[in-house]
């Protein structure tokens, strides 16, 4: 039980999400850029990626979005990695072995250094993780890591994780971005940055230093992060010279960005504007099928929210097969639950409501609204995400309920949402652990509430418990169980309308070679080059 694939655990764990792998992972034909060619002669290369979102934080222990993660992940190294099969392998840690039902042990890469020319070793783990559990700090993440009771350093380069019951999905989330492993130095440098009044964060997000495969130059807020190639990467070095994170909300313009070869890829591409990307010369569609969830979320601390007959009146008003077909083409799965298949703990028998308008109507009667009422809903600027709530809109008219439609940016929304000020709001989960526990505990458990995930502000005695057991075991078979026990809760007290399983897209121009993306949205860049 010496490295990750002899632990017995985590080989359980393996095996229970090969239906993961095998439901998720597109053949290696979609899931990479077409005649990657000899790299010896593709090395170099400036690329440009036209994104939707700026980063919120590019500090990893501070935010938990995609937009900030897709460009952390390459500044910063993680103790596990995901390959392009989700299949856990080490990266800073070379092993890791689980020594009893609360102790795992991690043995660490020695000779690995950070864009600072600090070392990496078991303090840093120990600085790192301290950092994400300290109150001081209030890391939106620390429910990925609140079961680490203690973290020793047994050696330079060992440490143990101490949890305060038996926890299998450990690994897994150490190979979360949130997970990246920030320089020692500037944890430091930012508490005391601290003492002297900054907010927590103000050092490592003005230029973070990780040791990963590229190196931090500059973020002009708003309009571009840009990374350079890190020459002393401890691992293959990247390809690229330099990637630039180009925000461009407008999808057309991503659309004229990739056609102008302004921009190289375009993240993410509109299901309408596939057949546009298809049918130009010099560039495609890649595509990737994803653990993510697109979802309408109701504040249950607001009225009529707070009855669960107006959240399953809404639930069985809206017609999910309109939404996906006349505004994502087709393209995606119609949600049954909050976790996709694949993941562990899906639950393919779980029912979600029916589509029946007069059955919502008697619902909303029996909770005194039979002449239904005034609300609003909340989107980012997403076009499919705005599309949804007018649609939604549009659905709920028939049931007398009047909404009306608030676009926000998407940094204000994260920000509004957590702070509980929404009524509806059109948002989305991925599941980047692979595992019930992430796509659940975060999203739906009552420690949670809001910035962690919950802004649904669900609170139910029930749930809390399913959730709470099915991670304090290891087994499997018992934890599918309360999984299946707590989706079937959701559906009951209904604080989510589930719409779809997403599937990713990306616009690429033809002479990018060796992009892959994960079913969790995320871009793998190390062995990306242009073809020139």
């Amino acid at each position: 039980m010496k490295t990750s694939k002899k632990s017995f655990i985590v080989t359980v764990f393996a095996v229970l999400l090969s239906l993961f792998l095998a439901a998720c992972a597109s053949e290696p034909e979609d899931q990479t850029s077409d005649n990657n060619g000899d790299k010896a002669q593709s090395t170099g290369g400036d690329l440009v990626i036209a994104t939707q979102s700026d980063a919120v934080s590019l500090d990893p222990q501070l935010s938990n979005d995609t937009s900030s993660a897709n460009v952390r992940i390459n500044i910063y190294d993680t103790l596990v990695t995901q390959d392009g099969n989700m299949e856990l392998q080490p990266s800073l840690a070379e092993s890791w072995e689980q020594v009893d039902d609360t102790t795992w042990e991690f043995k660490l890469r020695e000779g690995v250094t950070y864009h600072d020319g600090s070392t990496f070793n078991a303090e840093v783990v120990k600085a790192n993780i301290d950092r994400i559990l300290d109150p001081k700090v209030a890391s939106p993440a620390a429910f990925m890591y609140n079961m680490v009771k203690e973290v020793q350093v047994v050696d330079e380069y060992t440490v143990r994780f101490i949890t305060e019951f038996p926890f299998a999905p450990l690994p897994a989330h150490l190979a979360h971005p949130v997970g990246g492993m920030i320089s020692k130095d500037q944890i430091e440098a930012d508490y005391a940055a601290m003492e002297s009044g900054e907010k927590a964060g103000s050092v490592i997000n003005e230029h973070p230093i990780g040791s990963g495969p590229f190196k931090f130059k500059e973020w002009k807020t708003g309009q571009s992060i840009t990374l350079v190639k890190n020459d002393d990467y401890w691992n293959t070095p990247a390809l690229l010279n330099s990637v630039t994170f180009k925000v461009v909300p407008e999808d057309l313009t991503r659309i004229s960005e990739l056609t102008t070869g302004d921009s190289h890829i375009s993240m993410p591409l509109s299901p309408s504007d596939v057949a546009q990307v298809e049918g130009t010369d010099g560039m495609h569609v890649q595509r990737q099928e994803s653990s993510s969830l697109s979802y309408i979320g109701f504040n249950m601390d607001k009225k009529p929210f707070d009855d669960v007959r107006v959240r399953q009146a809404i639930s069985m008003a809206i017609d999910k097969e309109e939404i996906i077909k006349g505004i994502y083409d087709g393209v995606g799965i119609p949600a049954n639950g909050p976790l996709a298949p694949g993941i562990f703990g899906y639950d393919k028998d779980l029912k979600a409501p029916e589509y029946n308008i007069e059955e919502a109507k008697k619902l909303l009667a029996e909770a005194g609204y039979a002449d239904g009422f005034s609300t609003t809903i909340w989107v980012n600027d997403d076009r499919q995400r705005v599309d949804t709530a007018t649609n939604v809109q549009a659905q709920l008219a028939k049931i007398g309920i009047d909404a009306k439609v608030e676009t926000l940016e998407f940094g204000a929304m994260l920000e509004k949402t957590a702070n509980g000020e929404h009524d509806m709001m059109v948002f989305g989960w991925t599941t980047v652990t692979g595992d019930a526990d992430n796509g659940l505990f975060p999203l739906f458990h009552s420690a949670n509430l809001g910035a962690p995930g919950n802004r649904t502000f669900t609170v139910d005695e029930e749930l809390d418990q399913h959730l709470a057991e099915a991670r304090q075991t290891i087994d499997s078979e018992k934890r599918l169980d309360l999984y299946s026990k707590a989706q079937e809760r959701l559906i009951e007290i209904a604080p989510t309308v589930n719409i779809l399983y997403l599937e990713h897209l990306l616009g690429v121009r033809d002479e990018v070679k060796g992009l892959t993306q994960l079913p969790t949205q995320l871009l793998q860049l190390k062995n990306v080059s242009i073809e020139e």
